[in-house]
């Protein structure tokens, strides 16, 4: 009898057949999982008829569980949370009996991924050189090159070229030879296959085929890279800041803590059994390499043609591994007994639908009759859906709310449609205008003639929406959009509270309150014209954003011929060799400490601090740990470059800045650089900021001026986590921009009663002062640093503008010289280290733009500004907690 969990039992599921496997497939066919017979126990291997028996089997009489497996021979499992020590009203509550690694009587040495690679039959050739069966790095290199950017023919042509004739010859002389060296790699993988289908009643022009590989090897695969031992998790948890809970990876979430729970209770498995949480993820893939620009559906999708069968095949290990569990070996090389629920599957809303549609009227495997009767009901024509029999799958918890199409296409989809229906070619004239800033995307055509853009241009788009509003739409329309933003940042939040959620809510719900703005400028149109509705499916789902996070933590971690199926399997074969060969190179030639083993784990945070590359590439992080000199061998985003190392830090540790070593401009006189900034007040200012710090200017100083400096913060989320560094600008008046091009940033201003309170300011000249070469004079400490001289803003209100969520800035100005009539803008000088944010301002426009407003000037023509707190999340964070204070 045939496992439940591999041919569940149903009336329809004769109807699939496997053809008969074809001699040219017989390697990736033979093995198929659909004929899987019997359940192995995963501790003794007894074999088993169902998952019940095994279950019955390891607690009963003659149980394989072993008697002294106790507490005191499980390991502790290192805590998953960064956080700096002055953060004391942080608090953990783990699960107490979940992540063990377990100690087996005569358990043989285990090993990592990258160990087991070294047991390859050629090792012992690769002791003397590491690159066998390639001469060396040099021939390594040639060979991953053609590999990866080369056809076959193509390779050909290149290996019979006379310039092979004049030079040393490469080991291989052909393609058939490189791809013969290239099967010689150690490469620790489940191999890919290739299943060909056929259906009932559906006769296609070509072959079906499936292309698949066990995902339970897999899962135990990513388990067991050591790339990752620093970033793994095996425990639930609840994290607490005083009072307040906060949710943020799913093991933070409640259904971490009743997965784990009900392992015992439920599945009856062992005490300290391990959560192995599987997410899936769906979306076309346009296949361009070797295939005349095909589009695939990757096997784990659940979308049109691909039956739940196929899911079936690929899955069937996973779902009796959730029933009873299964030996893992993690990245340290322990030995955990891990389950694999489905906690997730990232899809699109048509492929939700998809997966989560059901059917019984008639035969579904007489295919055109099903999908006639489907389409009757609105279905989509799914009758099997693969998440049937795994436990611990609920759609409607797995299938999570999706950042990029619920948030970011609806915005473009709807939101920005009604404002291009509003504000016309205005819109893009405003875009045009914006004051450019290094780092952010600056529309220089605009945004309106654009009918596609990536995920990353509406949220470059979102930045900016709100204020460019102003003065064309009604505050009723703008507050609907200013909500909508707000609930899209704040769904985005990487780590939720209870009020950071209750926020969310009251966003979506000001949205909902203020809409009716978007109906009466009939902005919301449709074929017919004007709707009058806002029946909007996506809409719809933004209500069950708060119950996901409570569930499943934050939404961000959820962020899809015969010739032809015989290439696409090798392919992704070698991409995934060449990928792992790489790395076991570069950490076999690594001079690694005494008795420390470069395939283990090497990865030391310097200060216990993250910049972002580790996070987005491990193997980055692995690698430029245990080998730098090679690191550049790796293809990983551009590393960030942690200025609190070398730069200049503020007097609390938490901001870093950093300037060239050498300056823009050096020796400049007090007149010289009066006059390069158009300064009128610079001397005075000098003076003036000399007497406060109870000092006094040197006669013959000098100044070295740069035009940019960096800033440095942490993350508002992640306190132990770096973020990219902000350039901020301070360039001097030019023909492009008459006052210069000068970036708006935030300081700390020390008021009446010793407290601080955050300013808003524009940098002008970014100085230090010097002596002329041989001279005796010192200058005093509190000049001696590096200053800036900034031009003020003063909020024109004492909270946020109503319609908008942001606060307004008037510019500032003052009476020079003091008793004078003549009126300048209100500048004063300040050390760099008070400055806290780089920020951006919008002008606050009064109806149509000026055609003489331009990117080079919207910032010194206007005396009001809005402060945009959607410059980016962290300072959208950072002004909110500033606003509630």
């Amino acid at each position: 009898m045939a496992h439940p969990l591999a041919h569940p039992h149903d009336p329809y599921n004769p109807g699939f057949q496997q053809e008969e496997p074809d001699p040219e497939f017989a390697e990736f066919s033979e093995n198929s999982l659909l004929n899987i017979a019997v359940t192995l126990c995963p501790n003794c291997k007894k074999r088993c008829q169902s998952a019940e028996e095994i279950i019955e089997h390891l607690n009963g009489e003659e149980s394989c569980w072993p008697e002294n497996l106790t507490n005191g021979s499980m390991l502790a499992v290192l805590q998953a949370l960064q956080r700096l020590p002055e953060q004391t009203n942080i608090s953990v509550k783990y699960h107490p009996t979940s992540g063990y690694h377990y100690l087996l009587p005569d358990q043989p040495r285990l090993r990592n991924m990258f160990q087991e690679m070294q047991d390859h039959p050629l090792q012992q050739a690769r002791e003397t050189n590491i690159w066998y069966p390639f001469d060396g790095p040099g021939e390594w290199s040639l060979a991953k090159f053609l590999v990866e950017n080369l056809s076959q023919m193509q390779i050909d042509k290149f290996l019979k070229l006379d310039w092979f004739q004049m030079r040393e010859r490469l080991q291989f002389k052909s393609k058939d030879e490189l791809f013969f060296y290239m099967q010689q790699l150690p490469c620790h993988r489940p191999k890919w296959q290739c299943t060909k289908l056929r259906l009932k009643g559906y006769e296609s022009e070509q072959p079906i085929h499936l292309i698949w590989r066990d995902r339970l090897e897999v899962t135990k695969q990513l388990f067991a890279n050591p790339i990752y031992a620093k970033h793994m998790c095996y425990d639930p948890h609840y994290i607490y800041q005083g009072q307040e809970r906060q949710i943020g990876e799913f093991w933070t979430s409640d259904d971490a803590w009743e997965i784990q729970i009900s392992s015992c209770t439920v599945n009856q498995l062992p005490e300290g059994v391990t959560i192995v949480p599987i997410i899936a993820a769906s979306d076309k893939t346009p296949v361009t390499r070797h295939m005349g620009g095909l589009e695939m559906h990757p096997l784990f999708l659940t979308i049109g043609n691909i039956q739940a069968d196929c899911m079936d095949l690929v899955c069937s290990n996973l779902k009796i591994a959730a029933c009873v569990s299964e030996y893992m070996v993690d990245p340290s090389a322990r030995m955990c007994y891990c389950f694999t629920p489905l906690i997730s599957h990232i899809a699109d809303l048509p492929e939700q639908l998809m997966i989560t549609c059901l059917c019984d009227r008639v035969d579904p495997w007489d295919l055109i009759v099903f999908l006639r009767e489907a389409k009757k009901l609105h279905l989509s024509g799914v009758h099997l859906p693969y998440w049937r029999n795994w436990r611990h799958s609920n759609p409607a918890r797995f299938l999570t709310p999706e950042i990029l199409h619920t948030l970011h296409k609806f915005f473009f989809d709807h939101v920005l449609k009604w404002i291009k229906q509003i504000m016309g070619h205005e819109l893009d004239v405003r875009f045009k205008s914006h004051h450019k800033r290094t780092g952010v995307h600056h529309f220089s055509g605009g945004v309106s003639h654009v009918n596609q853009m990536t995920g990353r241009e509406h949220r470059d788009i979102q930045c900016t929406i709100v204020p460019m509003l102003w003065g064309m739409a009604s505050p009723g329309f703008i507050c609907a959009v200013w909500a909508m933003i707000d609930f899209i940042y704040l769904a985005q939040n990487p780590l939720h509270t209870e009020s950071s959620i209750a926020s969310m809510n009251q966003a979506l719900k000001d949205f909902h309150d203020n809409k009716q703005a978007t109906l009466d400028a009939e902005a919301r149109q449709g074929k017919g014209g004007a709707k009058d509705d806002f029946f909007i499916p996506k809409l719809e789902l933004m209500q069950s954003f708060a119950h996901a996070i409570s569930h499943v933590g934050s939404l961000m971690q959820w962020t899809a011929d015969r010739d032809f199926v015989l290439q696409i399997t090798h392919i992704l074969d070698w991409e995934e060799t060449i990928r792992q060969f790489d790395l076991y190179t570069l950490l076999s030639s690594s001079l690694s400490t005494p008795g420390q083993d470069p395939l283990i784990n090497a990865v030391i945070m310097e200060d216990e601090e993250i910049t972002s590359t580790t996070e987005t590439d491990p193997a980055f992080a692995w690698v430029s740990n245990t080998n730098t000199a090679t690191q550049l061998c790796l293809q990983a985003p551009r590393p960030v470059r942690n200025h609190f190392l070398k730069g200049i830090v503020s007097g609390n540790a938490r901001i870093a800045f950093n300037v060239t070593v050498k300056a823009d401009h050096n020796r400049l006189s007090v007149s010289q650089l009066q006059s390069l900034y158009d300064i009128a007040d610079l001397s005075y200012a000098l003076h003036h900021y000399a007497t406060r710090n109870s000092c006094t200017l040197p006669g013959q100083v000098l100044f070295n001026t740069w035009v940019k400096f960096r800033l440095q913060l942490h993350s508002t989320f992640h306190t132990c986590r770096i973020m990219p560094s902000q350039q901020i600008h301070a360039d001097p008046p030019s023909t492009n921009f008459p006052r210069g091009n000068c970036d708006t940033v935030l300081y700390n201003w020390m008021v009446d009663g010793g407290s601080d309170e955050s300013r808003v300011t524009q940098v002008r000249i970014i100085f230090q002062p010097t002596l002329p070469r041989g001279s005796r004079a010192q200058v005093p400490e509190c000049l001696s640093q590096v200053l800036v001289y900034v031009q003020h803003f003063d909020f024109v209100a004492p909270g946020p503008e109503p319609s908008t969520g942001m606060w307004m800035v008037r510019r500032s100005y003052a009476r020079y010289p003091p008793q004078s009539d003549r009126v300048i803008r209100r500048g004063t000088i300040i050390p760099l280290t008070d400055i806290t944010h780089a920020v951006e301002i919008i002008p606050v426009y009064q109806g149509p733009l000026g055609r003489d407003v331009n990117s080079g000037n919207s910032q010194e023509v206007f005396d009001n500004y809005f402060l945009n707190n959607f410059t980016d999340k962290e300072l959208y964070h950072s002004l909110s907690v500033m606003s509630e204070n």
